[in-house]
């Protein structure tokens, strides 16, 4: 009997927590896009250079609890979806969100920023950080052609 009662009460299932008991902490894009890079780079620390490139394709965009991301073709958004689970699992808990979605747009349209020559960089790079040019200047820098 005893064995019995024990057997059954190991086999009682785990109750997820409602929605309302989940928490629902506010999150600046920032810290969203932070955890997300954090997420890609673990990614490529596994080996899964694909999945983390793929999130390093393009930055997120946050409304509100909703993110959209944007890819340049089915089979990336196939790819991205296998692995949405557990990065939305990471977003949520370093967020302390569980609201969070994310979307995915295909846009086939889409142009990716690749610098070709040391000019284009170093334009990239001054579109990224402005105090470049404050280093540039400052150390009496030129670029090579």
């Amino acid at each position: 009997m005893r064995k019995k009662k024990e057997l059954e009460e190991s086999s009682k299932s785990y109750v997820k927590p409602t929605t309302a008991e989940l928490p629902t902490e506010d999150f600046s894009e920032t810290e969203m896009l932070l955890q997300w890079n954090k997420y890609a780079e673990r990614l490529g620390q596994k080996g899964l250079k694909i999945m983390e490139s793929l999130l390093l394709i393009n930055d997120p965009v946050l409304n509100g609890t909703a993110i959209t991301f944007e890819l340049p073709n089915e089979g990336s958004k196939l790819d991205f979806e296998k692995e949405m689970h557990g990065i939305l699992g990471h977003l949520r808990g370093h967020l302390h969100n569980h609201d969070i979605t994310i979307e995915v747009i295909v846009n086939e349209t889409y142009e990716s920023k690749r610098s070709f020559n040391d000019q284009d960089r170093y334009n990239r790079l001054l579109e990224i950080n402005p105090n470049i040019e404050l280093l540039r200047t400052t150390f009496g820098l030129d670029i090579q052609a």
